[in-house]
């Protein structure tokens, strides 16, 4: 397929989400599945404009004068893939798959819509009712944060120091331009992709299926981190998911100690039980029943709460849970956030620690969740988060907002990762 043609068929998959408000991984496998003469480099072109425009999709919406899914494809292609309309209109042009050409309103549209006359939401692009959230949280830097949760992400890796070495992944991961990440110390980065690239299927790699190294964002490699889980310890993952992090925490403690992993959702621990064998994790124990944490109660050296959340720091990769975002929603996360923390403070033993972990970008799901937890409990402190930041990652002071009482706040634009926000308390002795 042409560019033309590719452009055509991301514009079928932007308004077959916009017509049945469906997750954008399904709609475009639907496509995939009904146009089976796509071959694999056109499903990865399609699917970056799609991407694309729905990351850019207010500053694409503005360039081009209009919102529908042609014009926001459209304006992907001149904002992120960098054509000009001249060279966009010679791509098009012969090309019997393709959309109609650009249209001189289209064009004018294009000329006048300059990026710095835009109102700063669509800078940001970000719905108009996240601004003020956003600007709370990160001040007169706001606009380029949110700039920065519209760009294409990288892929990165978590090395598992349980059975290989980070020189011994990359030596294997040679042709992929893969390089040690900046900051978490097992961690490894492959650039994000540019105009019609697609990142190397790296679970297909020998490597990955024989344990050594996990996909995982190095933002959560980070949090996980400064959680302090050392050998011996007793772990509670009160919120583990699929066990990203649990899987993280039992290569910090070399296999030593327990971490239990709970979710209040039993099938989303499905995935964790292949993932521990091919992992090696063996001291990781899921307790899928509430029955099996009664045990437990006053006796974890760390509780770790990665709470559900409206997912905000993590829109390079999902863009379309941007616009699907209700303050509803946010409403109704902010409520189980405090729920969970309340339960979840029951398993920590005299001198151990809360940890509450979001991957979120607005503080009422961060600082103000973990103030109001302390109003509720004042058996929990926090710990010096300027000094764990600085035992853990000296020689990156900037990579991180930290607020010595209230958390640790990663982004983008600050630390290069999705956005995250950490917070330790300890309980009282």
């Amino acid at each position: 397929m042409r560019l033309g043609g590719r452009l055509a068929a991301a514009i079928e998959v932007l308004e077959d989400i916009n017509r049945r408000h469906r997750p954008v991984a399904d709609a475009l496998k639907d496509w995939g599945l009904s146009h089976r003469f796509a071959g694999g480099g056109d499903r990865a072109a399609i699917g970056n404009i799609v991407y694309d425009a729905l990351r850019r999709r207010r500053s694409a919406g503005w360039l081009l004068g209009d919102d529908t899914p042609r014009a926001i494809a459209i304006g992907a292609l001149l904002l992120e893939w960098r054509l000009t309309p001249q060279k966009l209109g010679a791509a098009l042009e012969g090309d019997k798959f393709a959309p109609p050409p650009l249209t001189s309103a289209e064009l004018a549209a294009i000329s006048h819509n300059r990026d710095e006359a835009a109102p700063p939401a669509v800078k940001a692009d970000c719905p108009d009712w996240c601004a003020p959230l956003l600007e709370e949280n990160f001040g007169d830097r706001w606009v380029d944060e949110g700039s920065a949760l519209a760009m294409r992400p990288p892929l990165d890796l978590r090395v598992n120091a349980l059975k290989a070495a980070t020189d011994e992944v990359l030596g294997e991961l040679e042709d992929t331009g893969a390089r040690p990440a900046a900051i978490a110390a097992n961690g490894i980065r492959i650039a994000p992709i540019e105009g019609d690239g697609r990142h190397p299927n790296v679970q297909a790699e020998p490597a990955f299926q024989k344990g050594w190294f996990e996909v995982q964002d190095e933002g959560s490699q980070i949090v996980a981190t400064l959680a302090g889980a050392e050998p011996g310890m007793q772990v509670l993952d009160y919120c583990a998911g699929a066990g990203g992090k649990a899987l993280a925490l039992s290569a910090a403690m070399d296999g030593q100690g327990q971490i239990f992993a709970h979710d209040s959702e039993k099938q989303r621990l499905a995935p964790i039980f292949e993932r521990m064998r091919r992992c090696d994790s063996r001291n990781i124990q899921v307790a899928a029943k509430p029955a099996d944490l009664i045990p437990l109660q006053d006796r974890m050296d760390i509780v770790l709460v990665d709470a559900p959340c409206t997912g905000s720091g993590t829109w390079r990769r999902r863009p379309d849970a941007k616009w699907r975002l209700t303050e509803r929603q946010l409403d109704a996360r902010r409520g189980e956030q405090s729920a969970i923390l309340d339960a979840a403070s029951a398993y920590v033993k005299p001198g151990g620690l809360l940890v509450y972990i979001t991957c979120s970008v607005f503080d009422e799901e961060n600082g103000r969740q973990v103030s109001a937890f302390r109003q509720r409990d004042a058996g929990f402190s926090p710990v010096d988060h300027t000094a764990l930041w600085h035992r853990h990652f000296p020689g990156h002071a900037d990579a991180a907002r930290i607020d010595v009482d209230a958390g640790i706040s990663l982004s983008p634009a600050c630390s290069g990762t999705d956005g995250f926000f950490f917070c330790a308390m300890r309980k009282a002795g």
